[in-house]
């Protein structure tokens, strides 16, 4: 990973190989999840078809938690072994985890009103995807407040970073407290704990949003790095050109 970080131009070639399967499998699985979703997993017993917002609820919540967990690796990256590619990486997912909590928190207010009549409640899994909203917002905020763009880039790391300890405060919430959100039935010791007809479609979603965010993060890097390199071509060509002139003046 390092060396690769170490490269762009590496990290470039194997984007390029990897991006059209990303896009592949994330057309592929997205339609599959999607049609055993709808016409193969049964509808709940108690909240009826309602439950079918599950399928992208959870998957949309295993990606934000996902992608902060990759800015944070990332920008422990960055910090240590200074690799400006980590940088990019990290910034390029921050944005992406941010949709990504919003569609949770959307979404989950969706099934909160159908399953507990209400569309939000103060619990400790629901106030910490908040919190996790907020970070995802002051990290995009905070990588712009800064003249220096490394120095907007180490404060973004270091808040990540501290903000880490959101992720299994997420993941442990039902444990810990009493809360009206349901405990963990698929990442579970003991094994999942729901039904096989609603497990795989789960699963199916979870890949192909696994692969969209993939593709979109390659996109995005790929985008950034090209960015940078137009900035210092423009650099270059401004440096130059008045040297260029002189030149000519003294030939003249």
């Amino acid at each position: 990973m390092v060396n690769i970080l170490a490269n762009p131009a590496r990290f470039l070639r194997l984007a390029g190989a990897v991006l059209p399967w990303c896009w592949a499998a994330a057309a592929v699985t997205g339609g599959v999840g999607l049609w055993l979703a709808v016409f193969v997993s049964p509808a709940d017993y108690q909240q009826g078809d309602s439950v079918r917002i599950m399928y992208i609820h959870v998957p949309a919540a295993w990606m934000a938690l996902a992608a902060y967990t990759l800015v944070a690796v990332f920008s422990a990256v960055a910090l240590v072994w200074k690799h400006p590619l980590a940088h990019i990486v990290a910034g390029a997912a921050v944005p992406l985890g941010a949709g990504f909590t919003a569609i949770c928190l959307v979404t989950g207010m969706l099934w909160g009103k159908t399953s507990w009549g209400t569309w939000w409640v103060w619990d400790a899994r629901l106030t910490s995807v908040l919190v996790l909203f907020f970070l995802y917002l002051g990290l995009i905020a905070l990588r712009g407040a800064f003249d220096d763009a490394e120095r907007g880039n180490r404060a973004a790391a270091l808040l990540a970073l501290v903000g880490f300890v959101n992720i299994p405060i997420i993941k442990f919430s039902v444990d810990w407290w009493a809360t009206l959100h349901q405990p963990a039935s698929v990442l579970r010791i003991g094994g999942p704990a729901i039904h096989p007809s609603m497990l795989w479609p789960l699963l199916t979603m979870a890949v192909a949003f696994m692969a969209y965010f993939a593709a979109l993060l390659i996109l995005s890097v790929r985008a950034e790095i090209a960015g940078r390199k137009l900035q210092a071509l423009l650099v270059a060509a401004g440096r130059n050109e008045p040297a260029a002139d002189g030149l000519q003046g003294e030939a003249r």
